[in-house]
């Protein structure tokens, strides 16, 4: 998924962006808070890793604009305080999770995984569609119980697809999701990853229409099992 780090220490937020574009995850890092409100204006994305200490506009100040703007996009707050005067606040300003710093990656990232599987409404992190099983932890997708083999990026465009059944996406909303602000897809990028796609989704019974002009939409050919 596309996920906004705000962060103004720069070495740790390279080592979150490295981590999670590890996982397969598209991430953009941002050092100051006004600009990176200015971005959230018209730039979507999954969710946000925001730190507190900002210089421009301080973290709090960037979720109350979220939140005034009837922005719902998950945010995780990543502070040294670890008062539980300020988790009430940001909870109630809010904040959808905390972390206190130092924190563990392998923590991150699972906090990361339930926030961006709640946002998708899903309440584990293994989920079925038809035939088609997907593991989030591992980022691994099976169909007919066989393991499939699947790269970050086709991953993350199944991801997309799931996310947004019965939805037409256009090529536009597609790369916004797909590639992180640094990147420069080719103009037949997306035809060449949803074809991929596709092909390895060709006994699944995930079906995607191309809407010739106007995009995509994916269908489940079958009814899933229920969670």
């Amino acid at each position: 998924m596309r996920i906004l780090v705000v962060e103004d220490t720069q070495v740790l937020g390279q080592a979150i962006c490295e981590r999670l574009t590890s996982l397969g995850h598209g991430v953009d890092l941002i050092g100051d808070g006004k600009r990176a409100d200015e971005l959230l204006k018209y730039q979507a994305v999954d969710l946000i890793l925001l730190d507190l200490n900002l210089p421009g506009l301080s973290g709090l100040q960037l979720l109350q604009k979220l939140r005034q703007r009837d922005d719902d996009t998950p945010v995780l707050i990543l502070t040294a305080r670890d008062q539980i005067e300020d988790r009430i606040r940001l909870l109630d300003e809010g904040a959808d999770d905390y972390l206190t710093k130092p924190f563990d990656f392998g923590e991150l990232e699972a906090r990361c995984r339930a926030l961006l599987r709640r946002k998708q409404g899903y309440a584990t992190n293994i989920t079925e569609h038809g035939n088609i099983t997907v593991n989030r932890d591992s980022r691994q997708v099976f169909i007919d119980g066989e393991l499939t083999a699947i790269t970050n990026r086709e991953f993350r465009l199944l991801e997309i697809f799931l996310g947004h059944l019965g939805r037409v996406l256009s090529k536009d909303e597609i790369t916004d999701h797909l590639f992180n602000f640094n990147e420069t897809p080719g103009p037949n990028a997306i035809e060449l990853y949803v074809g991929r796609l596709r092909k390895k989704m060709v006994k699944g019974d995930l079906a995607i229409n191309t809407l010739r002009g106007i995009g995509y939409v994916a269908e489940i050919t079958k009814s899933s099992k229920p969670q």
